[in-house]
């Protein structure tokens, strides 16, 4: 809805893909959300082409999986060139990933925004508040106090237990907060062109990246009846000189694209930064998506980054709210993606190295160790491959010694299940929040104590019976495991239960009956408020 409020639970910074993301997941749990944008309306033209599996889980999480429909479409290959049209890298995403969603997916980013707002819309407890722009901010031990500001110059006061900035690069919030930014050193200067054509045309490859040191190039899908190109800036040109429409026109002639087939939705020269803050949290503030961390496009990990800060945070931001968690809880915010984050930024740079290579003795090289990789069935690993997704640290199970018991940290898969006469992604049928999925009657692991634990945390406890169980033997805990994804989990992991976060990782399993419940033990105690002093 949209609205004002002069105080609320949280305070968001920003209403771009991340905080609208963050925002829903707040509301959805019943918190009251107050959302400050300085634009008054959308960004009309986009900014990300493309996201992965689990971005399309936390999508389906926020309630918009069945409204991107006309503003998305399979990724297919993703292909990389010489400048003599031979091929240095192929990869063909999985149409379904382990997340039950297709490993990739290319998206028109204003569609997307605008399913996300009508979600938004429809949550009575979640306020957007625009054109407002924050500017000033007083951080207290109990709450946080933003004054926000028109373009008018009316001002407003606005009081919240917590606030986050999804304010971006520049972001308002990170000032506050008083973190730094770790420089990875890599920066690249390129003229985007969002282009729509007048007639459809097939794509072949459908992605392209071309390796050419005379000038670095690129050619992808950004969603239904969208394409975008991409110039590198080359040494000996300017910023100016790459921002001309003569320029913009003989670069896109390059692909047969001119001014009669073809209409240039946006334009513009941007920088590629790779750089990440060293805290994203400072009491009640925290921060997410661009303004926690930048990194270069070229594994589609910068937006896809951000809507894991907010599955990240939604949970455990709403267990402190709700009073359930004790705030240290958020401490773990950091540890959790700043490793991740720094991760994808590696494996971005890695990649832009190869692609932005404008020496042309070194681009011989590379291309001569790329080919002989193919040639030798090889092949370097390409986006989306080898890019870890675990968390080694954080808010996961711990053993009586205090070390971290693998696989807790693994992303859960999810694949299809039944439950009655209706079946679907196991998300959709069972729910999403914590979750405990185990192969025998969960009446034989937990005691009552550990019952009323989850019961309180609204966690679902599920047993899964294997695929074609009668519906009949299913009990209103089960579901059946209809593409054999959960079973098998559970018996690689050797887990006789497991116990999945919100975020969709594995806080703990066991493979007894003693194991698991000590699992459940060992969340209560790290979730458990402390007591009141008397």
């Amino acid at each position: 809805m949209s609205g004002y409020a002069t105080e609320t639970d949280v305070l968001i910074v920003g209403y771009g893909p991340v905080g609208e993301v963050l925002s829903i997941l707040l509301a959805q749990q019943g918190h009251t959300v107050t959302v400050v944008e300085r634009w008054p309306t959308p960004y009309p033209m986009p900014r990300a082409v493309a996201y992965d599996g689990e971005g399309a889980r936390i999508l389906a999480a926020a309630g918009v999986a069945d409204d991107l429909a006309d503003v998305r479409e399979l990724t297919r290959d993703y292909t990389w060139h010489n400048a003599d049209g031979e091929t240095l890298m192929r990869l063909e995403p999985p149409a379904t990933s382990r997340m039950g969603w297709p490993e990739a997916t290319s998206m028109y980013q204003p569609g997307l925004e605008r399913a996300l707002a009508e979600r938004g819309e429809q949550l009575p407890n979640l306020s957007v508040l625009r054109p407002y722009e924050a500017v000033g901010l007083e951080h207290g031990d109990n709450g946080v106090t933003v004054t926000v500001r028109s373009p008018e110059g009316q001002q407003r006061v606005i009081s919240a237990g917590w606030v986050v900035g999804c304010d971006g690069a520049n972001s308002f919030v990170r000032e506050h907060l008083g973190t730094t930014m770790t420089d990875f050193g890599f920066s690249t200067d390129w003229l985007i062109c969002d282009v729509v054509l007048n007639e459809p045309r097939e794509f072949d490859p459908n992605n392209l990246q071309i390796c050419d040191p005379k000038r670095p190039r690129t050619a992808v899908s950004a969603g239904p009846g969208h394409r975008r190109w991409e110039f590198m800036r080359v040494p000996g040109e300017t910023l100016e000189e790459l921002d001309q429409p003569e320029t913009l026109w003989r670069l896109l002639g390059l692909f047969d694209l001119t001014p009669d087939n073809a209409v240039v939705d946006r334009h513009a020269v941007y920088t590629t930064d790779a750089r990440c803050a060293r805290k994203w949290r400072s009491g009640r503030l925290l921060i997410a998506g661009d303004a926690a961390h930048v990194m270069p496009p070229f594994i589609g990990q910068g937006m896809c980054s951000g809507l894991r800060d907010a599955a990240n945070l939604a949970w455990k931001l709403g267990l402190v709210v709700s009073g359930m968690a004790q705030e240290s809880v958020l401490d773990s915010y950091t540890i959790e993606r700043r490793a991740h984050v720094r991760a994808a930024i590696e494996a971005s740079i890695a990649l832009g190295k190869i692609l932005c290579e404008t020496d042309s003795a070194a681009a011989a090289g590379r291309d001569a160790y790329l080919l002989d990789g193919q040639r030798r069935g090889r092949p370097v690993q390409g986006p989306h491959q080898g890019l870890a997704d675990s968390l080694r640290d954080g808010f996961l199970y711990r053993n009586d010694r205090g070390v971290i018991v693998a696989p807790a940290g693994e992303l859960v898969p999810q694949g299809t299940v039944a439950r009655g006469p209706s079946s679907g992604l196991f998300d959709t049928v069972v729910g999403t929040g914590f979750v405990l999925v185990t192969s025998v009657d969960p009446d034989d692991l937990l005691d009552s104590e550990d019952t009323a634990t989850l019961a309180e945390l609204g966690a679902h406890v599920v047993r899964v019976l294997p695929a074609g169980t009668p519906p009949e033997q299913a009990g209103p805990r089960d579901v059946v495991d209809v593409d054999d994804v959960y079973l098998p989990y559970l018996a690689e992991t050797a887990a006789l239960g497991a116990l999945v976060r919100p975020d969709f990782y594995l806080f703990g399993s066991a493979g007894d009956a003693a194991g698991v419940a000590g699992v459940v033990r060992d969340l209560r105690r790290r979730l458990a408020p402390p007591v009141p002093a008397r």
